[in-house]
């Protein structure tokens, strides 16, 4: 099964085809898709390649050959796919809907001892417009296996909304001493912030409130079963 943006890319290539005998240049189909850079391009004409839609052909410049088109237009979630939803409900101005969102992939964020600051890779995710609605969102893979307690597993991907602030209780991307990020649980205790796993496992870290910058509160999670 195709996700939106796969099946939307795959009409807008069959279609140049039927019209000009051409495919489209990667500039045009980002355009066409509304995507930010050609990264989400190359990663969508890739995994329509693998499901055997098209098929690059040889010795050619911009040559993609559509092989087939989906027996039907409805598209379906994966069904090996998990998705949950921490964040509030989708506003009222964001109706229920299958439609997808390309967000950054920002590699990978430690749900145990910290790790680098967040790597910034040129690379997107596709996930269901009504998990991010209108928020200024990014996703990261889950190393560790500090929050296991909360449902996130190591190499889980969670959907962070950008943010600069988060009330008690929330589960962030704190950033420490400005060099290593981390997933964790939120509790200001006086001067000091608490960094709460959620794993008996570990220990809580009580820091410094200038030590710690909130880079973003979770909101969602998707998990692939291979």
């Amino acid at each position: 099964m195709l996700t939106a943006k796969q099946h939307q890319l795959l009409l807008f290539i069959h279609n140049r085809l039927q019209q000009t005998g051409i495919s489209p240049s990667f500039d045009e189909m980002k355009d066409a898709l509304g995507l930010k850079s050609k990264s989400g391009v190359h990663r969508l004409i890739g995994a329509l390649e693998e499901r055997g839609f098209i098929r690059r052909m040889a010795n050619r410049a911009r040559a993609l050959e559509v092989v087939r088109l989906p027996d039907t237009n409805s598209e379906a979630k994966p069904s090996n796919v998990l998705q949950a939803d921490f964040g509030t409900s989708a506003p009222e101005s964001s109706p229920a809907t299958s439609d997808t969102i390309d967000i950054p992939l920002h590699g990978k964020i430690a749900a145990g001892t910290p790790i680098e600051a967040l790597e910034h890779q040129d690379s997107f995710l596709s996930v269901p417009q009504t998990m991010v609605g209108r928020k200024n969102c990014y996703a990261l893979e889950i190393s560790g296996d500090s929050m296991i307690e909360l449902g996130i597993l190591d190499g889980d991907t969670v959907v962070i909304e950008s943010c600069d602030s988060a009330r008690d209780g929330e589960v962030v991307v704190a950033l420490v001493d400005r060099e290593e990020a981390t997933l964790k649980t939120l509790k200001r205790q006086g001067s000091h912030v608490a960094l709460i796993p959620a794993n008996r496992d570990y220990d809580t870290q009580i820091l410094e409130q200038n030590r710690v910058q909130v880079q973003g509160r979770l909101v969602g999670l998707m998990r692939t079963y291979h």
